[in-house]
């Protein structure tokens, strides 16, 4: 009777080239997806607005811009001082225009908006109501020469988005801005 450990010899199975081209062809577009992805330029989210609004502050988002966006753009409130904001809010005249003052619950709708998206001036800064006297103003624009007489028409020169509350996209020429 023949051992059974002296089974039948085992047969080395060569492997098929055809699998190993197949192996390193999905390994090489791995690699070069994921290198491709290293070397490429992120692309942000587009948020669409100015500020990223939680869900309790998007009311008064849309209240804002319902109530101050229909004469004009809607202005950033990081574009002034939340002391600016809050005497435009209690004044009826408005850069020469009698306005209704708005009521509640819009006022506070607003009002809470603008103060969330806005920062307080220092005590010894003058409350500015231009955007050429607007410290944030100046900071949120370092690399353009800032004008006294800079009207809210010409927003749009930069900021195509304007008209869709997108400050953050820009035309070309300032993308890439040095």
């Amino acid at each position: 009777m023949p051992n059974s450990s002296q089974s039948k010899p085992r047969r080395i199975r060569r492997r098929s080239p055809v699998i190993l081209i197949l192996i390193l062809l999905i390994w090489s577009l791995i690699l070069g997806w994921g290198l491709a992805q290293a070397v490429e330029k992120p692309q942000s989210a587009e948020i669409g607005t100015v500020d990223v609004v939680s869900g309790n502050l998007q009311l008064a988002q849309q209240t804002y811009l319902q109530n101050c966006a229909t004469c004009h753009i809607g202005i950033p409130p990081a574009a002034f001082p939340t002391q600016t904001w809050r005497e435009l809010l209690r004044d009826s005249q408005h850069y020469g225009a009698t306005l209704t003052p708005l009521v509640e619950p819009e006022r506070s709708l607003v009002w809470t908006y603008l103060r969330t998206f806005s920062r307080q001036a220092l005590e010894d800064e003058r409350i500015p109501y231009r955007f050429g006297e607007s410290k944030p103003f100046k900071l949120l624009h370092p690399k353009v020469g800032i004008s006294r007489s800079i009207s809210l028409s010409s927003c749009a020169t930069c900021h195509p988005g304007t008209n869709q509350y997108n400050f953050r996209k820009l035309t070309p020429d300032w993308e890439n801005a040095p």
